[in-house]
């Protein structure tokens, strides 16, 4: 029993003075309550006015991967080479190292060395004298550099080639630089950077904590690129709920990158989305159609304003895009659609129109760049939007260069999709953005960074709502699992994942929002954090 605590449901019209007592039996809440409660016992909770709100359910995110960041190399606030060679000299021992072991980093960031004045190349890595193969990735996932070991071992998989080529960086000779962007990275993560399931069990198990932490009881994670066979990520997991280290709801995406592999995912896996264990669910088809608006590969309508000799790259044609979603649908599985630019959204578009959207609850990831016609479609296809407010932190002033000022207004505009019920969720995209919800939301209602920049918020008529942002965090994700009737709710006969915030979201400024602090999260009826 969970007493003397206040309420935040969006769009319910609680009292922010309101005291409720929440029973909560096994992994349900039983009931919500005006008032006080008149029981005693251990079993009583005084909450001391607490605010609770739902659990949030973090609907894109990369769970292994921000767990591998915390064990393996991290370069994100590197400044200079020389600093990244110093971290890891002193990480990797080559006398030490296994014969197939390779030396990893993540989170580069070739902007900030201060001491170098282009890309890091194979070339650069010389100055490693290492002879094992290297690989760091960039932070945002969309490229790496590697080494000269390494490509000798890439250069002998002809499919990177054939079906990547233009995402591999050449020099003026033709020769490979060392340098992979988007589809040609992954590749590489799948086929050369697999993890062992132990490596797995370690790394999801560290980071789960730090979910907690921050209020998230359910994610959908997309970690095959990592581990290159659904199985083995999925028994892993199932290793870690039945040894009571998974204290969060996940939903597994299967990333493919074509029709065969799909074909083989339905010949392998008997189970569907939404099929699995109380804790480990089969999520979506996770497929990639663009890059990024930083390298210029996402796909827009029109060339980019800062780089006018392109307009970004199709994964897909229409029709091999058609293929992997029709015969996705029709077996059961929900297809989930990497779509930043545009033109991808518009493909996208194209190819959910041949099927019932609605009977799997389709998505489309980032949608950043929109337009009329397009908002137009999406109202009335009503695939779910995977929204990330925290990019626009860091990205507010870049996205003007990338698209125009015609094009701006369209980017990211949240409040249009809301007011035009085009269902969306908000997610953080981790280890890309920030993990915390609390920003992310910060970020949805303010459209700054947390330092109020710009002054006034960008673009501020697509600012969010408080109710919105806390609903795209927590219903809208759980209607994607079509569990909405079970969870992501504060009502009686809902799964009890809830949190315990410091302060009221309504009795705040926007602006103060950060501030929020997660004291205790619940997660099926059990505290699983509590605030020292």
């Amino acid at each position: 029993m969970l007493n003397n605590v206040r309420l935040f449901r969006p769009f319910v019209n609680d009292s922010t003075e309101d005291v409720f007592h929440i029973e909560i039996d096994g992994e349900k809440i039983q009931g919500v309550h005006k008032g006080l409660t008149d029981e005693a016992g251990t079993h009583v909770v005084d909450c001391d006015r607490r605010v609770v709100a739902a659990g949030f359910n973090d609907s894109h995110m990369h769970l292994l991967r921000y767990g591998l960041m915390k064990m393996e190399l991290d370069f994100r606030s590197v400044t200079s080479f020389e600093e990244m060679k110093n971290l890891i000299t002193n990480r990797y021992n080559e006398a030490k190292m296994e014969e197939h072991d390779w030396v990893v980093g993540r989170g580069l960031i070739d902007s900030q060395l201060t001491d170098i004045d282009h890309p890091l190349t194979a070339d650069d890595l010389e100055e490693l004298e290492y002879n094992k193969p290297a690989f760091f990735l960039h932070e945002d996932g969309h490229e790496c550099v590697v080494n000269y070991e390494a490509l000798k071992i890439l250069k002998q998989e002809p499919k990177l080639l054939k079906n990547h080529e233009t995402f591999i960086e050449t020099d003026d000779n033709g020769n490979w630089t060392g340098r992979f962007k988007d589809t040609a990275v992954h590749f590489i993560k799948f086929n050369f950077r697999q993890k062992g399931e132990e490596e797995i069990y370690e790394a999801v198990r560290d980071a789960v904590p730090h979910l907690l932490e921050n209020g998230i009881t359910s994610v959908h994670t997309d970690d095959l690129n990592f581990v290159g066979n659904f199985e083995r990520l999925r028994n892993t997991y199932l290793d870690l709920e039945k040894d009571g280290h998974l204290k969060i709801d996940v939903h597994l995406h299967h990333y493919i990158f074509n029709i065969d592999d799909l074909r083989n995912f339905l010949r392998s896996n008997a189970k569907r989305t939404g099929d699995g264990s109380e804790r480990v669910k089969v999520g979506a088809i996770k497929i990639f159609l663009d890059g990024t608006q930083r390298l210029h590969t996402s796909a827009l309508r029109q060339a980019y304003h800062d780089k006018p000799d392109t307009a970004g790259e199709l994964v897909y044609s229409q029709d091999e895009l058609n293929e992997i979603v029709q015969t996705a649908h029709e077996n059961g599985m929900q297809v989930a659609m990497h779509a930043i630019g545009d033109r991808t959204v518009e493909q996208s578009l194209n190819a959910l129109e041949q099927v019932n959207v609605t009977e799997r609850r389709h998505r489309i990831i980032h949608a950043q760049v929109l337009a009329p016609d397009l908002l137009e479609r999406l109202q009335e296809v009503k695939p779910y939007i995977e929204t990330q407010p925290g990019f626009i932190m860091n990205e507010y002033d870049q996205t003007v260069n990338w698209v125009g000022e015609d094009q701006e207004k369209y980017c990211n505009p949240w409040n249009t999709v809301d007011n035009m019920e085009i269902p969306f969720t908000l997610s953080s995209d981790t280890p890309i953005g920030p993990l915390s919800p609390i920003t992310g939301i910060f970020a949805g209602v303010n459209r700054t960074d947390t330092d109020g920049n710009p002054n006034g918020g960008w673009i501020p008529d697509e600012r969010l709502s408080i109710d919105s942002s806390f609903q795209g965090y927590s219903q809208s994700a759980a209607e994607l699992e079509f569990r909405e009737h079970e969870k992501g709710s504060l009502e009686a006969g809902q799964q009890a994942d809830l949190i315990l915030l410091s302060e009221h979201p309504k009795e705040m400024q926007p602006s103060e929002l950060n501030s929020i602090e997660v004291v205790e999260t619940w997660s099926r009826g059990e505290r699983v954090f509590q605030k020292d």
